[in-house]
């Protein structure tokens, strides 16, 4: 789910920070991430962070020199290689990005560490907050964080891409005031008193994880667990659920939701990729967040969004829509990753489609695709859905809907369930575990379908306006003539068009006209919008 907070305005240069952000350059390109060590004392009085990072990585290059990330509102302590000092400096005065200078020089294949110390006092910003300081009903700590538009090095060091994800996972160690909890990411190992009036909580976290996906949250959470059984293998995924005291009976009633949001992934998808780790749901006091195997949930316990009919067509009702989006992106956005923001409706116009398939999975297709449309009035087709890359640009809010329109669009292309199932399916278990660009995506299903699917992709996410058929009527020559008014060239996309209960396959193109009989009036020839999301044009 996005934050748009700070990315660049598309239309605008990007600024050298955008620039140093959204790039990969030398020095992160050198290394491979394996693993973090986050450890981090959090004092909700002071509303202050202090603690390490210890980054391990494997050098691609010969090299001393890393790229690393921490909002300069934070303090960089010292940073630490072998047990000596290491010199850094920020890229410049005001950058997030900082350069560590090794005591020496390090060789391709090696395996190496820097342990970077921080504290500070972290700044509320963005659509969620990033990291707040909140209070409970009780006036109680009850602090979160959310940070995917801001970036993950507003609240710790990182390095702060898509790209590289440590492969080994991460141990997220978090001390907090006695009395309180928190909940990281990955499966729970300890807790430790500390003697000192501090509690620490150990997660360890088993998969490649995105930085922005790492997240705590702390307060006076009630806990309850299960057990979710695969239908197909009967392989099982603990779940785990943390509500505040005085939410616990509506949570407990809320949540029993996840089961079935689970039946429905695994049957299209395949298996719930973070077992290891196990799911857990958390209430925190903003909409949502996909946190890996850690998802954020504030819908007030209400179905819909907030209470509202999320597409306005009265299906949406019928479930929470925060549960469901959000724990789609345990496949599409946590398992599956893009590999530059600018590729972000890899993560959001597959989740918003897979929430298309929930709605199939319980009550038909026909419903499915009722709520899809309804998202329809949502699109605003003003920009392209990818922007420059290297940038830091996030896509504009038509990569949830018009991406997820655009998927329904491609099966009825395809226009065989059967086989689309099978396609999804293989898709998402080919890219399980990768970080992937559009590129990948559109070579993939052009080999799998044996069409040249790249136009189509173009088309819908390359330029801003919609593809459109234009309809000549004939009436002396009782014909139709039909083609594609589109910004790819190249875009042929089949389309069913004719009587209602008896369409016609034809496959437009750009320019060049082509013919079909029609002798009916011109208002009664249908084109199936809720299976294409196409314009449509009759001209004289």
């Amino acid at each position: 789910m996005g934050q748009g907070a700070q990315p660049p305005v598309a239309g605008l240069l990007p600024t050298a920070e955008d620039l140093l952000r959204g790039g990969y350059g030398p020095y992160r390109a050198n290394n491979d991430l394996l693993f973090y060590h986050l450890t981090l004392r959090v004092d909700p009085v002071a509303k202050t962070i202090a603690g390490t990072n210890v980054v391990r990585f494997r050098m691609l290059k010969d090299g001393r020199k890393l790229q690393l990330e921490l909002t300069p509102e934070l303090t960089l302590d010292r940073i630490t290689f072998e047990g000596k000092a290491a010199t850094y400096a920020r890229a410049a005065e005001g950058s997030r990005t900082f350069y560590v200078e090794l005591p020496r020089e390090l060789k391709v294949g090696e395996v190496a560490e820097v342990t970077v110390a921080y504290h500070g006092q972290p700044v509320t910003q963005g659509r969620f907050g990033c990291f707040s300081f909140d209070k409970d009903k009780e006036g109680k700590p009850w602090i979160t964080t959310a940070c995917e538009g801001e970036g993950a090095s507003v609240w710790w060091p990182n390095k702060d891409q898509w790209k590289d994800e440590p492969q080994d996972g991460m141990e997220i160690d978090i001390a907090v005031p006695n009395g309180l909890m928190d909940v990281s990411n990955g499966r729970f190992v300890a807790s430790k008193d500390l003697g000192d009036g501090y509690t620490e909580w150990q997660w360890r976290v088993h998969y490649p994880i995105n930085n922005y996906d790492v997240a705590l949250n702390i307060g006076e959470y009630q806990h309850w667990s299960g057990v979710h059984a695969n239908k197909d293998t009967g392989e099982q995924t603990t779940l785990d659920y943390y509500a505040l005291p005085e939410d616990l009976d509506k949570a407990k009633t809320q949540f029993a939701q996840v089961p079935g949001m689970l039946d429905a992934y695994e049957h299209y998808l395949g298996e719930y990729p973070f077992d290891k780790d196990g799911y857990k749901l958390i209430e925190v006091p903003y909409a949502g967040m996909e946190h890996q195997t850690a998802v954020a949930y504030g819908n007030r316990f209400e179905n819909g969004y907030y209470g509202h009919d999320w597409t306005g067509v009265g299906i949406s009702p019928k479930f929470d829509f925060i549960i469901i989006h959000e724990s789609g992106h345990e496949w599409f956005g946590n398992a599956v990753t893009a590999a530059d923001k600018s590729d972000m409706w890899i993560h959001e116009g597959w989740t918003t489609y897979l929430e298309e398939l929930y709605v199939e999975y319980r009550w038909g297709k026909a419903d499915a695709i009722k709520y899809l449309n309804g998202l329809q009035p949502k699109i605003r087709n003003r920009q392209a859905i990818i922007p420059e890359r290297g940038t830091n640009a996030e896509p504009t809010e038509d990569q949830y809907f018009k991406g997820a329109l655009m998927l329904n669009t491609l099966r009825s292309v395809i226009d065989d369930d059967a086989k689309w199932f099978a396609d999804i399916h293989d898709f998402y278990q080919q890219f399980k575990y990768q970080n992937i660009m559009t590129e990948d995506v559109v070579a993939w299903w052009n080999q799998r379908t044996g069409m040249n699917l790249t136009p189509f992709f173009n088309e819908y996410l390359r330029h801003a306006a919609l593809p459109v058929l234009e309809l000549k009527f004939d009436r002396a020559k009782g014909t139709v003539a039909y083609r594609w008014s589109a910004e790819d060239a190249g875009f042929a996309m089949p389309i069913k068009i004719g009587e209602r209960e008896h369409l016609t396959l034809v496959t437009p193109v750009t320019k060049e006209w082509k013919t079909m009989p029609w002798t009916a009036d011109s208002d009664t020839l249908h084109v199936p919008h809720e299976l294409y999301y196409v314009g449509e044009k009759t001209v004289d």
